[in-house]
């Protein structure tokens, strides 16, 4: 027993990555180098903006909010190639990946006065990258070798078709994640210092508190489920800014702050009618979805999100030929949303365009790998052009990555086995 102790030991040491903690300085082990978390958080990238509903399709307003939190990351120990994203969903939360990947919802900004309320929340989500609380979920979660397969899958993806069952059970952990107050501690301190260290007032993270608060009595909003507000928590938070010199010059708002949720609440109403369209396609009435969809695209014509609702609709009626346009429309918009790709792929099959069609589900393919119907379809596509190799590797896939409930299983057998000759 002590031998094989010994030998676990020395495996993990081998294992391990030597690294150091950014917020310490300490000389610290890690089961996940620096470059494998970021691999990870990039590849999880479209599938947080996938479950957002896409990225907000302006690029002044990307570009504010990348420029705020790069001015923050300056200020972090942790020196990487931070990304900052504006989601579409109404929701009030802002969350981010392992490596650097940071995102904050349409909803959140909505709900905020000042920069410096905004630039508090960027600062605590970059210090929860830079206390490497993400990689350190993955690590106590998932052994070495699943983090690195992850790590690997767009680079060989024929070989590590078993690890893409994982890809989707791992993402949901990493967009849910609820943090402990020891983390939420840990954050507040050092967010409250990087705000400050910015030139912002830290105050302004206070102020978010009484915001979220306030709207906790209305209902409850995400960033609270996520990251838990008890008493204790803004009282350290105030003793925290107490120890700061408050006198010298601080940012507390900016006019382009406000300019940008100008822009966002001038586009609200096509959201709150995109939402609406939501619920009636939940309930079958497509009629009264398509209805509200096209007031939604009147406010607002560049709304990737109503588009893509209503490229799908369209497909389900067989309109394939306004569906897909929508959707190409739409993946046009949002590089990194799988929902047009797949529909414009999937538009362009059915109108027999199998090179088009088989360039959309690629792409869709490499932003979210574990989706069964990409492959059964880019089967069919590479079957319809003659590449026998590239459909019988794809219906495979499609086969293995399955629940059985697609409809297409059956066909996507008879083809694989008069393809393969088994």
């Amino acid at each position: 027993m002590r031998k094989f102790i010994l030998f676990v030991s020395a495996f993990l040491i081998i294992s391990c990555a030597k690294t150091y903690d950014a917020l310490s300085g300490k000389e610290v082990y890690t089961l996940l180098p620096p470059e494998e978390e970021i691999k990870i958080g990039r590849m999880y990238v479209p599938l947080a903006v996938e479950q957002n509903d896409g990225r907000y399709p302006d690029r002044q307003v990307q570009e504010y909010v990348q420029r705020l939190g790069e001015k923050i990351a300056e200020h972090t120990p942790r020196k990487l190639d931070y990304r900052f994203y504006v989601v579409n969903t109404k929701e009030i939360n802002a969350f981010a990946l392992p490596g650097g990947f940071i995102f904050v919802n349409r909803g959140l900004i909505l709900s905020l006065d000042k920069e410096d309320e905004l630039a508090g929340v960027l600062a605590h989500e970059l210090a929860h990258v830079n206390a490497r609380h993400h990689a350190r979920f993955l690590e106590k979660v998932y052994g070495l070798n699943i983090l690195l397969s992850i790590a690997g899958i767009f680079a060989y993806q024929s070989r590590y078709g078993d690890i893409l069952m994982q890809f989707g059970k791992i993402g949901a952990q990493l967009l849910s994640l609820r943090w402990s107050r020891e983390h939420e501690t840990e954050a507040d301190t050092f967010g409250v210092r990087f705000a400050y260290d910015a030139g912002y007032d830290p105050r302004g993270l206070l102020d978010t508190f009484k915001i979220f608060k306030k709207l906790d009595k209305i209902k409850q909003p995400e960033w609270l489920l996520t990251h838990p507000l008890p008493d204790t928590r803004i009282k350290n938070v105030k003793k925290l800014i107490s120890k700061l010199d408050l006198s010298r010059p601080l940012i507390k708002d900016s006019p382009q702050f406000h300019r940008i949720k100008e822009k966002l609440e001038k586009t609200k109403i096509s959201f709150d009618l995109y939402y609406k369209a939501k619920e009636k396609l939940s309930k079958n009435k497509k009629i009264a979805a398509l209805q509200l969809l096209d007031k939604s695209l009147q406010y607002f014509p560049d709304n990737n999100a109503s588009l893509t609702m209503k490229a799908f609709i369209l497909l389900t009626e067989e309109n394939f030929k306004e569906g897909t346009e929508l959707a190409v429309k739409a993946a046009e918009l949002d590089s990194l949303y799988f929902r047009p790709h797949f529909f414009a792929g999937y538009g362009y099959f059915k109108l027999k365009k199998y090179k088009k069609s088989a360039e959309y589900l690629e792409r869709a393919k490499e932003l979210i790998p574990d989706f069964p119907d990409t492959y059964y379809f880019l089967g069919r596509d590479y079957e319809a052009l003659g590449n026998t190799a590239e459909a019988v590797k794809n219906y495979r896939k499609a086969l293995k990555l399955t629940d059985g409930k697609r409809g297409w299983e059956k066909d996507a057998r008879r083809r694989l086995s008069r393809l393969s000759g088994i």
